[in-house]
């Protein structure tokens, strides 16, 4: 089969302008960024009208993949197929990735969005913009430090950090302001990936530049010696901070290569942050289509959670349905299978992985909505695998469709999206895990138990402190956003399956008042990731013609 790039060159793809009028969007409207992608208008999100909105989400990913990009942009095709007016809305890349151990998100095989090698690198520069607006706090932050700092800031509780968006684990720990000629004031800092920022968060759950601006001046950026909050408004660059971010937060169109529209915009990772694309992009994919198909990171213990917990509320609407993403190797890998070995056909592990996939469905019902499975089919899987882990499924009395997308397109996630079609028709009863009434104590002893199925929490006596200030701040009725590995339901990345009888520890919690929750950090989940011994930029090539390979 050709390569990710290897078939987007082989389509003919429209011009986004085309895209664009077939969604009502007027020229006059639009804002080019080249042939193929373009910023689109604010809109007026009108909750009664919108369309049916689908999250996809998946089991713990594994090295063996598990392709829910993918599934959402050819279960969106098939849609269209099927004479649906479905949109796409979904994060963009981050490079840090792209260049280190995961490479592009902009699906596979027949089922990408296009063009996906700008998509992949600086897109329309929103990610740039946002690293501009975070570190112009931290400029302003230190210089208001060095020039006698009237906020009387403790230079031991600063707690907003510089960010790039590039893996790189050197900046993990730094100290900064050493030019003592100069008379600049040294302290401990670090970096933090842009994805993990919480300007990314804010930017993916605002609903306009008038909340854009509220919630820039709520930021939490130091505490006083007295131990008092200093925020960005106590600064004076909220609007300043804004102003780097106006552009940027239009919503960014661009394709598939089948010509459904998608909206790509923001990208908070979802082991750190709440792992869904913006916002404003989901409500403009409601507002244009009939069916808005989005996606949130990682497995649902992280992403589906978050977005059910945290963007539901603030985007004031729940899903109609959630599919979650599954494949027979990645539940063999769950099983004790050796990754060497995936392509061998393993009914034993099979079967015993598949607790990873029933608890993430038992998790999903505890939020009152619809589910269904989607086997993402890789063609080494037997026949024999398939039938198990069909039968594994309709024991949980849930429906499933084997998907081809990867290799068929639209086409291979027509019986997928006919099956969506049936369970929009069901009945919802969505409710929240827990209520913001809780305090973050009992928010975190919720998701622990009832998520990851953690048997005792533990707190730090640093997390213990932090509680206190947070309840004594009033900080306590916001939702919590977990920050654990992805590849465990615990906080230990090699207990695969669905463990039991674990104990989590709750390292230290960090207040996020612009993006409206609490990070609970847990185990040793770091917000500044590494590069792995052979990064995926050591594979890619740039032509002498511009073309370029080893870039997906």
């Amino acid at each position: 089969m050709k390569t990710d790039i290897e078939i987007e060159e082989s389509t003919v793809i429209q011009p986004i302008i085309n895209i664009s009028r077939k969604l009502g969007i007027s020229d006059d409207e639009l804002e080019l960024y080249g042939k193929y992608k373009a910023k689109t208008p604010f809109i007026k999100f009108d909750r009664e009208k919108a369309g049916k909105l689908v999250l996809v989400t998946a089991i713990n990913p594994t090295p063996a993949g598990e392709g829910k990009t993918t599934i959402s942009i050819g279960l969106a095709d098939a849609l269209n197929q099927i004479g649906k007016k479905a949109v796409l809305a979904l994060r963009e890349p981050s490079m840090g990735p792209v260049f280190g151990m995961k490479g592009g998100a902009c699906g596979g095989g027949y089922a990408q969005i296009t063009p996906m090698e700008e998509i992949n690198l600086h897109f329309t520069g929103d990610i740039h913009a946002i690293t501009a607006a975070n570190n112009l706090i931290s400029a302003v932050l230190d210089n208001h430090i060095f020039q006698g700092n009237e906020l009387n800031i403790d230079l031991e509780r600063v707690i907003w950090h510089r960010v790039m968006d590039m893996n790189d684990r050197a900046l993990r720990d730094i100290t900064i302001a050493q030019d003592g000629l100069k008379k600049s004031i040294p302290r401990a800092d670090h970096f933090d990936i842009t994805v993990a920022s919480e300007i990314m968060a804010i930017f993916c759950l605002v609903t306009s530049l008038a909340d854009l601006k509220v919630r820039i001046g709520k930021i939490l950026i130091a505490f006083n010696r007295e131990g008092n909050p200093v925020t960005v408004a106590d600064l004076g660059i909220t609007d300043a901070v804004a102003l780097l971010l106006k552009q940027a937060l239009k919503p960014n169109l661009v394709q598939s290569l089948e010509g459904t529209p998608a909206f790509i915009h923001g990208g908070p990772f979802a082991n750190i942050a709440h792992g869904c694309n913006s916002v404003l992009a989901t409500q403009s994919a409601l507002t244009y289509g009939e069916i808005a198909i989005t996606e949130a990171g990682f497995g649902a213990d992280l992403g589906a959670e978050k977005f059910l917990d945290i963007k539901s509320r603030e985007l004031d609407k729940s899903p109609d349905a959630v599919v979650v993403v599954a494949t027979v190797r990645a539940l063999k890998y769950n099983g004790s299978a050796d990754k060497a070995e995936l392509d061998i056909e393993n009914l034993e592990a099979l079967e015993k992985g598949f607790v990873n996939l029933k608890q993430h469905i038992q998790n999903l019902k505890k939020f009152g909505l619809p589910v269904l499975v989607a086997i993402n089919h890789f063609y080494k899987d037997s026949e024999a695998e398939i039938q198990l882990l069909s039968d594994l499924i309709q024991a949980e009395n849930i429906d499933f469709a084997v998907t081809k997308v990867y290799a068929e397109g639209g086409q291979g996630g027509v019986e997928l999206a006919q099956k969506l079609m049936s369970i929009l028709e069901q009945p919802k009863d969505f409710q929240p895990l827990y209520s913001l009434e809780l305090s973050t104590s009992e928010k975190i002893q919720k998701v622990a138990k009832e998520i990851y199925r953690a048997e005792k929490i533990n707190f730090s006596e640093k997390a213990q402190a932090q509680l206190l200030e947070i309840e004594k701040n009033g900080w306590d009725n916001l939702p919590i956003c977990v920050a654990k590995t992805p590849f465990s339901f615990s906080d230990n990345a090699k207990l695969l399956g669905a463990p039991t009888g674990f104990e989590i520890t709750v390292r230290e919690l960090s207040p996020r008042l612009g993006a409206g929750f609490i990070v609970v950090y847990l185990g040793a989940i770091i917000a500044m990731p590494g590069l792995p011994k052979h990064p995926a930029a050591l594979d890619m090539r740039l032509a002498d013609d511009g073309k370029v390979t080893r870039l997906s």
